[in-house]
């Protein structure tokens, strides 16, 4: 059985707080102001005379990346943040911590910038793939779990972005209006959670408004709420460039401002000091939690001088990483045995977009560059023993594919030669040079230091078309730049006006055609500079990070889906590998639809494939719901999310029966964009979006209507069958100073070993507010031999009864009837159980 391990954090001892406030009190004012701003990208500020070192930072959730955004030190990438969520597994969460803090420590970081636990309000939030899920428990649960691990090795916390950050448009400006129930219920609910069962020793502030008010500089969330009620003493750190003014923000509590140097504090907070408007006691307050930090994560005694990156690719990370992808994949459909596939399978037809890629993560701070990567086709025709045919299928690139797919140094190295000069008009001869892998050339944080703050840069590389024909380059640019082949001009973007999603702020893709033969090298330059774009854009600096994005496709010479068909109707079984990527979903923007890309080609694929063979498996790689307007037409599905390094070995595990999926779906698959609860309040208007649905978002908002869904929350099958048993529960009444336990015991009635993940919702019966139908409040992973019972016992406390009253104000478990309900997803209900309170008792945390 899978529990919620009994480890604690540790707090913080009276002696030891005495020592931070006296150190506090030997630092001058300078030093004071100076903690308070990063010193480069990554760092903070270090205290040389005291021996205090920098604190160096690092994302992200699904891995340790290290110092550079792109083509950084490799680091192990693990299943995203929604695929961790489908284990309900908080023991394989902590080791998922554990192990980051080992990867954060080889990349020379304290603090792991994770993780990430902003609820799933749309199926369309562009980071949805990087939180845990649509529901409060569950996230809060795991999120507590994945801290412990981290921070029992030594590494900071920073679990993000505080609070109400559920979109991606306009994120910086956004004001999200919510109702204070909603807000305490489900939005600040596992940060309550994980503040509570874990204390994480630093808190991310969002880019966006609450309720009229920068998240980084709100009294309500920060002061209120997380200082005084919650008596947090960690650090709060602002997004990367999410800090809106000077005193507010410390007054408010917002104790260090990233990305350094100083913006809004340094001088400026030295000058509001002089002039009254914020106190040497509201600049100490940060202080004293900057300096915690510093403590908590070894940094006393320490050494300025930092020593490079390393990698730890081991074979215990590679094994967690593929079990962690295994628990996740999901399965959601699977008529008549289709999986997993037998020995009778003699010939797999292997077909889709995503089968010769490795689609392993979302786009954005989370990316990272792995050891190494697997695919669908390497893994499956390793482990299958069966002879393997392919197709692609369809083409669903957002922007045109990476250039560096193909092209070339002078010297025959893959990539591209990138030259800088100082100033930004170019030179007879660059200042550095270096090689780079791709040509995704985002320089948010790798332009080289010497260079800065105004710079050109060349882009140097070597094409040779593989066919002859009508081919594209795609050019995207953050500031002016202009895309030459063979010395001609292709693409002129040196005055682009219209904003697009790649690299934050980059141009949109401009594409050109020209005709190429087949053999015959051609030579590519860009010539760009970091000054801003658009020009005149309101507030923005004369120059900003700078790069650019070059794409290039061949033109395509067969009609892809009918090759597919043909192969298809060849095999015994045809497994479909569809879904989005790293360039559909990712920080920065949200998607537009629920579809899959692009056009409706992968549909088609889906339903042609289907009709050619009728053991058609469909694999769909997101991080969130997509439509499936052939759910009718397959007999399986498999929801393989985005598995990290091990992705495709985690895939054929799952499709060979080699492993038994036990995946359950952490948010609702709805049939329709327009049945998810935020469709009429999405993505709102004139910035700002009212969360007009209040507390009813996932589940609570379908059960409320009773919509039919695609998949129900909690949803996912195995390979074998589990019966449940009675539920019981250890005595009648619960009250604010006792537990009780609901216990069901669960049988494996199949042939094959497996987990199955038992569900508790508790149902309030009558309340005076309008509540959910029922609300999940707990949840047991087991693993059962053939044959084996097993026994499922959730504890629930008060925490599990309450709702947020604001007229007392506070938490309020009323007096009345309570039911437990067990089930195998919030829609397949097994067994439920009474119990009441017999007198009405309140709380604040």
């Amino acid at each position: 059985m899978v529990t919620q391990r009994a480890i604690k954090p540790v707090h913080e001892s009276e002696e030891e707080g005495e020592k931070l406030k006296e150190l506090v009190s030997k630092l001058s004012e300078e030093k004071k102001i100076l903690l308070l701003s990063g010193k480069d990208f990554w760092r903070t500020q270090p205290l040389p005379e005291l021996n205090v070192g920098s604190l160096k930072t690092t994302d992200g959730p699904n891995g340790a990346r290290g110092e550079f955004f792109t083509d950084g030190t490799p680091a192990a990438l693990f299943p995203c943040g929604i695929s961790l969520a489908a284990t309900w597994n908080v023991d394989l969460l902590h080791q998922v911590g554990s192990t980051l803090a080992k990867e954060a420590k080889a990349k020379q970081a304290q603090v792991l910038l994770a993780p990430t636990v902003c609820l799933h309000r749309s199926p369309l939030g562009g980071r949805n793939f990087e939180s845990f899920s649509e529901d409060p428990i569950l996230t809060g649960k795991l999120a507590a779990a994945y801290i412990n691990g981290l921070q029992g090795e030594g590494v900071a916390a920073t679990i993000k972005h505080f609070v109400a950050n559920e979109q991606e448009t306009l994120r910086m400006q956004i004001n999200s209006v919510i109702e204070e129930r909603a807000l305490r219920e489900l939005y600040l609910k596992p940060f309550e959670i994980a503040i509570r069962d874990a204390d994480p020793w630093a808190l991310m502030s969002s880019y966006n408004l609450i309720n009229g008010l920068h998240a980084d500089m709100n009294p309500f969330t920060l002061r209120k709420v997380l200082r005084e009620e919650w008596k947090y003493k960690g650090a709060v750190i602002s997004d990367w460039g999410g800090t809106n003014s000077t005193v507010e923000s410390v007054k408010a509590g917002c104790d260090l401002e990233m990305p350094g140097p100083a913006k809004l504090r340094g001088k400026a907070l030295k000058a509001a000091l002089d002039r009254g408007d914020v106190t040497i006691h509201d600049i100490d307050e940060s202080v004293e939690r900057i300096l915690r930090l510093l403590q908590r994560t070894g940094r006393f005694e320490a050494s300025v001088d930092e020593p490079g990156e390393k990698t730890l690719d081991t074979s215990e990370t590679k094994q967690l990483i593929r079990k962690a992808g295994v628990e996740g994949i999901t399965l959601l459909k699977n008529e008549n045995g289709t999986l997993p596939l037998g020995p009778e399978i003699k010939k797999v037809a292997l077909i889709g977009p995503n089968v010769k890629r490795a689609v392993a993560g979302g786009g954005g701070s989370a990316s990272l560059k792995p050891y190494y990567n697997t695919t669908p086709y390497d893994s499956i025709t390793a482990v299958s023993g069966r002879e393997i045919l392919f197709a692609q299928g369809a083409q669903i690139d957002k922007w045109l594919p990476l250039a560096s797919n193909i092209c070339k140094t002078s010297s025959g190295q893959p990539g591209a030669v990138l030259e800088f000069f100082k100033g930004d008009k170019f030179g007879d001869s660059p200042l550095i040079v270096q090689t780079r892998a791709k040509t995704d050339l985002f320089l948010w944080d790798s332009a080289p230091v010497e260079v800065l703050p105004a710079y050109s840069f060349k882009v140097k590389t070597t094409v040779v078309p593989e066919t002859t024909g009508e081919h594209q380059f795609g050019f995207q640019s953050v500031g002016p730049g202009r895309l030459f082949v063979n010395g001609q001009l292709l693409i002129d973007n040196w005055n682009w006006t219209e904003a697009g999603e790649a690299m934050f702020e980059a141009s949109v893709e401009v594409v050109a055609s020209i005709h190429l033969n087949a053999g015959v090298p051609i030579e590519i330059l860009v010539e760009s500079t970091n000054e801003t774009r658009p020009v005149g854009k309101a507030g923005a600096a004369t120059h900003g990070y700078g790069g650019c994005r070059i794409g290039y496709r061949e033109s395509p010479v067969v009609d892809l889906i009918q090759e597919a068909v043909e192969i298809a109707s060849q095999a015994d079984a045809a497994i479909v590998i569809v879904g989005l990527d790293a360039e559909w979903e990712s920080e920065g923007y949200d998607r537009q639809n629920m579809d899959l890309p692009k056009d409706g080609s992968q549909d088609r694929l889906v339903s042609a494939v289907a009709k050619a063979n009728k053991r058609t498996i469909v694999v769909n790689q997101s991080g969130s719901p997509v439509t499936m307007p052939w759910v009718s037409e397959v007999p399986a599905i498999l929801q393989a999310w985005y598995q990290g390094q091990e992705a495709g070995n985690a895939l054929a595990d799952i499709l060979f029966g080699n492993e038994n999926p036990s995946g359950k779906l952490p948010v609702t698959f709805p049939k329709r964009l327009e049945d998810n609860p935020a469709y009429h309040n999405w993505p709102g208007e004139n910035k700002k979006v009212v969360y007009g649905e209040g507390i009813f978002i996932g589940y609570k908002h379908y059960e409320r209507l009773a919509l039919d869904v695609l998949f129900p929350f909690g949803h996912g099958l195995s390979y074998t069958q589990f019966h449940y048993g009675e539920v019981g529960i250890s005595g009648p009444v619960l009250s604010d100073s006792n537990t009780l336990t609901v216990s069901v015991p669960v049988t494996n009635n199949g042939k094959v070993s497996g987990q199955e993940i038992v569900q508790l919702y508790i149902r309030d019966i009558k309340a005076r507010l309008p509540r959910p139908e029922k609300e999940l409040q707990g949840f047991s992973k087991l693993s059962l031999s053939p044959g084996e019972t097993g026994i499922a016992n959730i504890v629930i406390d008060l925490y599990s009864v309450g709702y947020y009253d604001t007229s007392i104000p506070g938490w309020i478990a009323e007096a009345g009837g309570f039911e437990a309900i067990i089930g195998s997803s919030s829609d397949d209900i097994r067994g439920a159980v009474l119990f009441r309170i017999e007198e009405s008792f309140n709380w604040t945390f």
